[in-house]
């Protein structure tokens, strides 16, 4: 199982540690992307017009002056840097021993900046998403894809990919054609009626994500044990579960959570 997260647009900086060290990341050979990634970002940031070509407003001016010195904050672990509803319903920043084994595993969040990091990876805190385009690099999605790909594609090594990724991070990687890849949906059901509500999204697919590295079980290794294990939140925090069939084109199949409205 390959088990893919957003990154949080909100980020706790870590209070104390050492920089952020390129070569400690989770796939090493991102290192020279991450660097040009890193001195682009730095660089802009220091800029009058750094944050709108970051596309953020002036309410994270402090996000972007804190980008100008991302080589020399303190990191910290990646589980506890991203924050939000997602992050908070995941806890992976509090997982019991052997689920927290299991997250280093199976875990990436996908990132604008570092390309992907692990759980355990130590980061700092940082604005900049998938979205940008960064002066030197382009389109992040698109200047990511061609390093991305035969990491992701190793780590994937042939299990089900369970895709909690927004569109903008899907760009930067799709799983090959025939992957067993499943992209998770969540749908609020209200008085029959079934709507797309961001907020319960992220949270569901938190609840999702602690359920695989929780649960006294194997992680699932195709879509139809991920279709089991999911059912198990049914009853509980999931009204219902769904699992679509197999995309054309390659596209992946859609894991349907149904919440409570």
């Amino acid at each position: 199982m390959l088990l893919l997260l957003p990154p949080s647009e909100g980020k706790t900086p870590p209070a104390s540690g050492r920089p952020v060290d390129l070569s400690t990341l989770t796939a090493p050979e991102l290192s020279g992307m991450r660097g040009r990634v890193l001195d682009a970002l730095t660089a802009v940031s220091g800029q009058p017009d750094g944050p709108s070509v970051l596309g953020v407003g002036p309410g994270a001016a402090r996000d972007v002056e804190r980008n100008v010195h991302l080589r020399d904050v303190a990191a910290g672990r990646a589980a506890a840097v991203y924050s939000g509803v997602l992050y908070g319903a995941a806890g992976l920043a509090d997982l019991p021993g052997a689920a927290r084994a299991r997250a280093a595993r199976h875990v990436r969040i996908v990132s604008a900046l570092w390309g992907i990091v692990g759980p355990e990876d130590a980061i700092p805190a940082y604005r900049l998403s998938m979205g940008v385009d960064l002066p030197g690099l382009g389109p992040l999605a698109r200047a990511w894809r061609a390093p991305l790909t035969p990491v992701l594609e190793a780590a994937a090594d042939g299990g089900v990919v369970v895709d909690c990724r927004s569109a903008g991070y899907v760009a930067a990687w799709r799983p090959s054609r025939g992957a067993d890849w499943v992209a998770v949906r969540v749908l609020r059901e209200l008085d029959g009626a079934r709507t797309v509500v961001s907020h319960h999204a992220k949270h569901a697919r938190g609840v999702l994500t602690r359920h695989l590295l929780t649960r006294d079980a194997p992680v699932p290794t195709d879509a139809d044990e991920l279709l089991v294990a999911s059912q198990e939140l049914t009853g509980g925090p999931l009204l219902g579960v769904e699992l679509g069939p197999v995309a054309a084109r390659g596209g992946p199949r859609t894991l349907t959570l149904v919440v409570r409205g």
